[in-house]
């Protein structure tokens, strides 16, 4: 028998029909998950709150593997790239964020990205598939394998405490598998998550940040970037799409619980997004709205042609916003020499940092073939 599912990818009601098809209660489902999401089990022979005899079929029916690291590249800020595999050989990241008072893990959503930001190296590698959400929530327990591999054997380790959809794809463009491992992550019997240590990072899909409002009002940050629209469309083509009018009219009824209401991120690109003239729109743009916005000195990438903003003319637009009393904290990227940091994720190894990411999405093509042509 060939195993095809995994068993990550199962919700609560997915469980619940399997139990009752193998003649169990209800209530096991939820026995089962807990194993796997509450404890970082993935071994049915260790559910020993499960009858024997469904242990045997859940190990026999059920893929339990967490997928393949390929790669860790530690960055000297104590940050972690982890490159990995999903089953059939594509490539996805995640980067692992470990601070005093928390441990932060930024997760990917989809392989690659169809959004193609101008400033961001992911939406230069096109999409390749979304990812489930086994994948997505298989990403917390590698990270939490990891912290406990990093305190040793036998040592209380740390935990992932926030989760950021802030790596490849557009986590709204895979609504559904984002969705449901959200609730997961938040599920006090699972990963206990606070609704506000998760964070949903969008470039600006009105009809599905309008959806996550009504299903599952997580923390929501909005990839901004510009306030002017031509400009927006010329760096992100969805502005095309949902211009900056219908984008505010969404945000205004977004249901923000989290103290500083929608975080905006605002790339600073020198010459191009900088100026008083720009924060002004800015200014404008969110007022009405409870928010924060964090500038994020450009992580440039090979082939961008694009520079950060110089400190001066970044504590300039940051003073123009925080007198009006928005806060404007500078954020600087952690993992940034790892290709780790905000816009530079495109599923690189050590030896590729300098890489054009198309380059790097050809080669991880031209591997994924070769392993697919040697398995016949």
């Amino acid at each position: 028998m060939s195993l095809t599912k995994s068993a990550l990818d199962l919700s609560r009601q997915d469980w619940e029909s399997w139990c009752a098809s193998h003649g169990a209660k209800a209530f096991v489902a939820g026995q089962i998950q807990q194993w796997v999401f509450g404890k970082g089990v993935l071994a049915p022979e260790r559910f020993s709150n499960v009858p024997p005899a469904l242990r045997e079929k859940l190990a026999a029916e059920f893929l339990w593997n967490l997928p393949e690291v390929d790669t860790r590249l530690p960055s000297s800020d104590a940050s972690e790239k982890i490159l990995w595999k999903t089953r059939e050989g594509f490539f996805a990241e995640s980067v692992l964020m470990p601070s005093e008072s928390r441990v932060t893990l930024c997760v990917s959503s989809q392989v690659g990205c169809r959004m193609a930001c101008t400033f961001c190296q992911t939406g230069r590698m096109g999409l390749t598939r979304n990812l489930t959400r086994g994948e997505i929530l298989a990403q917390i327990l590698m990270a939490n394998a990891r912290l406990q591999e990093l305190a040793g054997e036998g040592n209380e380790a740390r935990k992932v405490t926030n989760v950021v959809f802030m790596g490849m794809g557009e986590p709204l463009d895979n609504y559904e598998e984002v969705v449901e491992a959200c609730r997961v992550m938040i599920d006090e019997r699972f990963f206990g998550l606070s609704k506000h240590r998760v964070t949903v990072s969008t470039s600006g899909l009105v009809p599905e940040i309008e959806r996550l409002g009504k299903d599952l009002p997580v923390a929501l940050a909005i990839s901004l970037h510009s306030a002017d629209d031509a400009q927006r469309s010329e760096m992100m083509p969805v502005n095309r799409r949902y211009p900056l009018e219908e984008l505010k009219k969404v945000l205004l009824a977004y249901p923000a619980h989290t103290r500083h209401g929608i975080t905006f991120e605002y790339v600073m690109i020198d010459g191009k997004n900088d100026s008083i003239a720009h924060a002004k729109k800015l200014v404008k743009f969110v007022h009405g709205l409870k928010a924060k916005v964090n500038l994020i000195p450009l992580n440039p990438h090979p082939g961008s042609g694009m520079e950060s903003t110089d400190a001066e003319r970044m504590r300039a637009f940051q003073k123009y916003l925080s007198d009006r009393s928005i806060p404007a904290p500078v954020r600087y990227s952690r993992g940034q020499d790892v290709s780790a940091a905000c816009g530079q994720l495109a599923a690189k190894r050590e030896g590729e940092l300098e890489m054009a990411p198309r380059l790097v999405a050809l080669a991880r093509r031209r591997e994924y073939l070769a392993a697919k042509n040697s398995q016949g």
